[in-house]
């Protein structure tokens, strides 16, 4: 019989399902080697400002065995990257942010750092990135974010300027806050004020707060931001979310599919957004999903469906797929990298950096008027 790249796929799920399984079964008997061996989240409260190498390991392709598929719905795989360095304060990248022109990006951890860098590109695909900085994300005064539940930052968003002198948002969960943040040559400044949070959002569980953060850029809503929480779900099982303009806010929410939470979004030229999911479950591993939710959708008190885009399992090259940001390319289609969230365990878990290109560019990123 032809083995057939589904035949192929049907194996590695079948194997990953058996993987996932015995460590279920590890856990429940105390011998798990997660368990013995992850490390706890780096203490960056006294962490300085300091250059760092990177390394960076190309991926052959997105999916495990096919490594020549390049097309993936109405996505282009345009190649990814394994990223590690010696700085124990490395990893846990939660959110992303790209310059217009890809050439440059920061990330933040939920450690409380940021990291700046410059992205090397070779024949249009992503090849590495360099003059990398971290440092520690700061208080309105300055000083240190001592609690661990201050420095949770879970997205980043460029509002205007370039990363080497502009406007930065960055959203926190935990002590669940929304602050603006300048970033120059020196790094990211402190906060220069939070935004107000919606009364309903204070319902939102320590570590399920705020995790997708986008600005629409386009359309009636343009200038607003649109915020999910990870999982909060109303009373009819949907995702909650907030719109947020001119200092007020109103409700609107995201289908659930299957079981998926919002971790991150970006928004697009036309007023089009871009959520990322995640699911995890302990016979299944990971999942990834990308949805586009159209501007026509997005209104106060609106319950916002939109098109599956991507949906990625364990047979391809996914992990904990937490930050998502988006760029042009040359040619100016648009181009969107996403980022994943090691928790500090590089025993069982990487740091990856994927790019995929949105083929049907001229409707989705088509500046509305």
């Amino acid at each position: 019989m032809m083995d057939t790249a589904l035949q192929r796929r049907r194996r590695w799920q079948r194997g990953a399902t058996a993987v996932c399984g015995a460590i279920v079964l590890a856990v429940s008997s105390g011998l798990s080697t997660f368990a013995q061996t992850a490390p706890s989240k780096p203490d960056t409260s006294r962490s300085e400002v300091e250059t760092i190498e990177i390394v960076a390991q190309p991926l052959s392709g997105f999916e495990k065995l096919n490594g020549t598929r390049t097309s993936f719905g109405k996505l282009e795989w345009l190649g990814g990257l394994v990223l590690s360095s010696s700085d124990k304060r490395f990893g846990g990248w939660s959110g992303l942010a790209m310059d217009a022109d890809g050439q440059r990006l920061v990330a933040v951890s939920d450690a409380g750092t940021w990291m700046s860098s410059d992205v090397v590109y070779r024949g249009g695909r992503i090849a590495g990135l360099t003059n990398a900085t971290l440092g520690p994300i700061k208080a309105r005064d300055g000083g240190r974010l001592k609690r661990d539940k201050d420095r949770d930052a879970e997205a980043v968003l460029l509002l205007g300027g370039t990363l080497k002198r502009g406007k930065l948002l960055i959203a926190f969960e935990q002590n669940h806050r929304l602050g603006y943040f300048d970033i120059d040559g020196n790094g990211v400044s402190p906060p220069s004020r939070y935004l107000a949070v919606p009364a309903e959002a204070r319902r939102m569980r320590p570590l399920k707060g705020f995790e997708a953060v986008a600005e629409i850029k386009g359309g009636r809503h343009k200038g607003a931001l649109i915020a999910f929480a990870e999982h909060l779900l109303d009373g009819k099982g949907n995702h909650s979310g907030w719109l947020l303009a001119r200092g007020r806010s109103s409700v609107v929410s995201l289908t659930d599919i299957g079981g998926f939470d919002p971790t991150d979004a970006i928004g697009l030229d036309n007023g089009d957004i871009i959520v990322l999911e995640r699911r995890f479950r302990w016979l299944e591993g990971v999942k990834m999903r990308l949805r586009l939710i159209r501007a026509s959708e997005i209104a106060a008190g609106a319950v916002l469906a939109g098109e599956v885009l991507l949906e990625a399992d364990m047979a391809d090259e996914i992990d904990n797929m937490e930050a998502l940001s988006a760029h042009r390319a040359a040619d100016g289609g648009t181009v969107l990298s996403i980022m994943s969230d090691d928790n500090f365990n590089g025993f069982l878990q990487r740091t990856l950096l994927l790019q995929f290109k949105l083929k049907d560019d001229g409707v989705m990123t088509r500046v509305s008027r």
